[in-house]
């Protein structure tokens, strides 16, 4: 005859207590809850990786091959050239070189006067509608006109300003101010640089503007008011309250509009077509023309991946500065 000792009759009842079961559906809901975001973000990840990080991967590999257009059919099949296409883009005594080198200077002249204008006009614009005057949510709306609009539409519009001998540019100018002796070239020669940096300022200034005017919501008046009490006047406000407290959303702005500006390709296509002029050969329209005018897609390759590595580089040089200045600042 078999004994049932009291704590064998207490270990399956502790087992299979309330208390257990509980705790294992509150873990199980736990798990639910955490991963069920996660679960719908999983469609949006797979077709953010197919549309952008195959594509890369793709054009890395194109990047150490011969691909021309005698191998456009089958790719795979164009042979393999190791760092011959890199050796090309970056020897600046060949024309291939030299002319890369060219583009990024301008390039980089372009994005420094594109992204401190846009930025200087934004926060301006934004700083001056923080008073409360009759129109101002009408004068908001006109603002963001430009940046609303699409690209195409915008810059083609922009064309038909800069045409010589009937655009709206010249006739201000030269017709009605009298500013230049005679009508001139916006989209060839060295205008066509300025007037590259007007469409480009032109519609990305709203962008900053909005930034900054969201960031001086979370500015509180009762600074303003307590400095206008001890005597300060506009200027001193804005150089001791308002740029410093604006400094986490410039640094995030000027990155971004730094990164849109070097790689836009859209305004100076629309702009110039093709062939853009050498005044304002920017390098996304050269890595363009170098791919798929002279159709030398390996060499265009190698210049698109040395761009993203650079793009990578000040990136991340910037983001380590910031850093360390918020940090001291914090201190």
């Amino acid at each position: 005859m078999t004994t049932t000792t009291p704590e064998a009759v207490e270990h399956p009842v502790r087992k299979s207590s309330p208390g257990a079961a509980s705790g294992s559906r509150r873990r199980t809901g736990r798990i639910r809850r955490i991963g069920l975001p996660y679960l719908l973000l999983l469609p949006a990840l797979i077709l953010e990786l197919l549309v952008h990080l195959v594509p890369m991967v793709i054009g890395i590999v194109m990047s150490f091959k011969e691909l021309t257009q005698f191998y456009i059919r089958d790719w795979g099949t164009a042979p393999w050239s190791g760092f011959d296409n890199y050796r090309m883009s970056v020897d600046f005594d060949a024309p291939v070189g030299e002319a890369l080198l060219h583009s990024f200077f301008v390039t980089v002249g372009f994005t420094l006067l594109s992204v401190g204008l846009c930025w200087l006009i934004g926060t301006a614009a934004a700083i001056f509608m923080q008073d409360t005057f009759r129109g101002r949510g009408l004068l908001r709306a006109l603002f963001l006109v430009p940046y609303a609009l699409p690209v195409y539409a915008a810059v083609i519009t922009w064309v038909f300003m800069f045409q010589h001998d009937n655009g709206l540019v010249n006739h201000v100018l030269h017709d009605q101010l009298h500013l230049t002796d005679k009508p001139s070239f916006w989209l060839i020669g060295d205008n066509s640089f300025w007037a590259l940096l007007t469409v480009s300022v032109w519609k990305g200034w709203p962008f900053a503007f909005l930034i900054v005017m969201a960031g001086l919501q979370n500015i509180p008046r009762e600074l303003y008011e307590a400095a206008a009490l001890d005597g300060a006047g506009v200027w001193q406000q804005i150089r001791r309250i308002t740029l410093p407290s604006l400094r986490p959303v410039n640094q995030v702005l000027v990155l971004v509009l730094f990164l849109w500006t070097f790689n836009d390709f859209n305004t100076p296509y629309v702009l110039f077509g093709k062939a853009a002029p050498e005044a304002a050969d920017l390098i996304s329209v050269h890595i363009y023309q170098a791919s798929f005018v002279t159709w030398n897609f390996g060499t265009g390759s190698a210049m698109s991946v040395l761009l993203l590595l650079f793009l990578l580089l000040v990136t991340g040089v910037y983001l380590a500065l910031t850093s360390r200045g918020r940090r001291a600042a914090d201190v």
